[in-house]
């Protein structure tokens, strides 16, 4: 089972890949990477005491898949957005892979995502606020983006307190 040990940190050449799609053949590894991946969450919660989702690149999966946990698991396979708000808000973004570290980025007010689901369902999310701006960071991490690149300016840094 992978974990925190496995988590790769800022500067992995694997961050900056773009992931590719998944299989609905590969469903069953499916599980076993969402297991990998709750773990993980859970694992920075107890020493970081935040982590609200996760995308399988993080931990070398290379693989477009998010896992979110706030209230109960969601699992989206080969996500895709399919609407961004032209309505920008500044926030600090923060990342399991540098956790002292935060990033003030601009990230769409609202966003429609596109995805399947673990039963390789089609499902449509509508995010606002606080789920766009999650959404658009797990997002990015399957793109080869982290927050790093979306900072506002040279400014934008500050280490978590």
């Amino acid at each position: 089972m992978k974990g925190l040990a496995d988590l790769l940190l800022l500067g992995n050449p694997l961050l900056y890949e773009v992931s590719k799609p998944i299989e609905q053949q590969e469903l069953p590894d499916v599980k076993t990477w969402v297991s990998d991946l709750h773990h993980t969450m859970e694992e920075i919660r107890a020493q970081y005491h935040f982590g609200r989702g996760i995308a399988a690149p993080q931990l070398g999966i290379m693989k477009r898949l998010i896992y979110i946990n706030i209230d109960k698991p969601m699992i989206m396979i080969n996500p895709e957005l399919t609407y961004l708000s032209p309505e920008l808000v500044d926030v600090w973004d923060d990342c399991m892979c540098f956790p002292h570290l935060l990033v003030k980025v601009k990230r769409h007010c609202s966003l429609i995502l596109k995805y399947k689901d673990e039963t390789w369902s089609d499902q449509v999310l509508n995010a606002e606020n606080d789920w766009s701006e999650l959404i658009q960071h797990e997002y990015d991490h399957l793109n080869g983006v982290l927050c790093t690149m979306r900072a506002i300016d040279e400014k934008s840094f500050r280490w978590r307190k």
